[in-house]
C-alpha cells in the first residue's frame, strides 16, 4: 500500500464505528509503531478502537475471527478490523508461508464476513525498511490500514 492521496481518506469520520485492531507481537518495536498510527487515525476518524495482541503474524487471523464472533454473539458486532504486524525476510521459505498465508486468511475472512478490513502487515527485507514503514513520521502504515477500512466503514454504510 502505497498510501493515500490527500484527502481520499484521512479526513474521513465514522463517528461510533467500532473497529478491532489485532497486533503481531512479533517484531514488537516495529509493532508497536503501527500501532500508535492506526490508533492516532481511528481517533481522529471518531471510531472506537478495541485493541488485541497475539503472538505473530500467523495467529492474527484466528484471533480476529474469534474476537468478531464473540463481539457479535454479544450483540455488540465491529463495524470493521485492522491486522498490524511485521514479517521480515530471513534466509529460508518461512518468511513467504508467514506472509502469504496471514494475508490470505486475513482477505477471506474479511469477503466472507463482508467486513471492512485494513492490511498492515508490513513484508519487509529487513529492519530499516520495517522502521521506515511503521513510524507515524515516516512511513505511518498503521494509520494507513486504519484509514483503509474507515473508508470502507464509510463505504458500507453509504450503501445501506
Amino acid at each position: 500500500m502505497a498510501g493515500f492521496a490527500d484527502n481520499d481518506a484521512q479526513g474521513l469520520v465514522v463517528p461510533g464505528a467500532r473497529i478491532l485492531v489485532v497486533a503481531a507481537q512479533f517484531n514488537k518495536d516495529i509493532v508497536d509503531l503501527l500501532c500508535q498510527g492506526a490508533m492516532s487515525a481511528l481517533s481522529r476518524a471518531q471510531a472506537v478502537a478495541t485493541l488485541l495482541s497475539v503472538p505473530g503474524a500467523l495467529e492474527l487471523p484466528i484471533a480476529a475471527a474469534m474476537a468478531l464472533d464473540a463481539a457479535k454473539a454479544a450483540g455488540a458486532p465491529y463495524d470493521g478490523f485492522v491486522s498490524l504486524g511485521c514479517v521480515i525476510r530471513g534466509d529460508t521459505y518461512h518468511f513467504e508461508i508467514v506472509a502469504n498465508e496471514s494475508a490470505r486468511a486475513l482477505m477471506d475472512l474479511a469477503v466472507a464476513s463482508r467486513l471492512p478490513f485494513g492490511n498492515g502487515i508490513l513484508t519487509v527485507d529487513n529492519m530499516t525498511q520495517a522502521l521506515v514503514r511503521a513510524d507515524p513520521l515516516q512511513g505511518d502504515k498503521g494509520a494507513d490500514a486504519a484509514q483503509a477500512a474507515v473508508a470502507l466503514v464509510a463505504l458500507k454504510r453509504g450503501l445501506a
